[in-house]
């Protein structure tokens, strides 16, 4: 086991970011600084693909990186350090993931422009936003109400209106939406929902971390091919809050 790597991605580490934060600051030093992100991103690409099994990202993926404006994601507090490579926090016990891990799981979805997804944990929206530049249509559910009516409120100042903001349980899914194309789920769970691969059409995607809360999980890569059939495979040690909700 490849322990730097596991730190790498637990814990977003960037040191080249660190020097360039304090910059951050008109619409010019943000892009400088999300292109600072993406080259991060590049090198833990570089440096995890004997886990994941590539050394790059889709190009599209990465492009779409370098266009969201992940300070618009995160507390003001937390502004000026909102392009380095690691987890923050926006409050309720939960965080913006590191866009790294944000990158890899977009590019597992492998959507298509006309597609639809599920994301299971909306947090502040900045998944549903990256996802939003790359298919038709995002639905999103986030179980804690505050959260949900702030990443609702944020979705429509920012314009990224192909995507719905959905406050429930995101253990069930949303069966009145489905089935859809990819599915995302940003917090882990002790096990893959069933309600979720039912709601996964054939041919499609499921991007899930599955392991114990506060730990060391896995990212798992679940398919349902043409015949219904599920598979899945491990894809690197991560680490997430834990899913939450009645069955979470």
């Amino acid at each position: 086991m490849n322990w730097r790597v596991i730190l790498l991605v637990i814990m977003g580490l960037a040191l080249a970011g660190q020097n360039g934060s304090a910059d951050i600051g008109g619409g010019d030093k943000m892009k400088r600084a999300r292109e600072r992100m993406v080259k991060e991103i590049e090198r833990d690409v570089v440096d995890t693909a004997a886990h994941i099994g590539r050394t790059q990202l889709n190009e599209e993926v990465m492009r779409v990186m370098a266009k969201v404006p992940r300070h618009e994601f995160v507390p003001e507090e937390e502004q000026d350090v909102a392009y380095l490579n690691r987890p923050l926090p926006i409050g309720f016990g939960q965080t913006i993931s590191q866009p790294y891990i944000v990158a890899l799981m977009t590019d597992l979805l492998a959507v298509s422009r006309d597609a639809k997804v599920l994301e299971i944990g909306a947090g502040s929206g900045y998944q549903a936003a990256v996802l939003s530049l790359l298919v038709k249509e995002v639905h999103s559910i986030e179980i804690i109400p505050q959260l949900a009516r702030q990443c609702r409120e944020r979705m429509a100042r920012l314009g990224y209106d192909n995507v719905t903001i959905h406050e429930g349980d995101g253990y069930y899914g949303l069966p009145d939406q489905g089935p859809f194309d990819a599915i995302v789920v940003t917090a882990a769970a002790s096990y893959i929902p069933p309600p979720l691969v039912q709601q996964l059409k054939p041919g499609g995607r499921m991007v899930i971390p599955v392991g114990t809360p506060f730990a060391v999980q896995h990212l798992m890569l679940v398919e349902k091919n043409d015949k219904g059939e599920v598979s899945m495979r491990q894809v690197l040690p991560v680490q997430f809050v834990p899913l939450t909700g009645a069955r979470g």
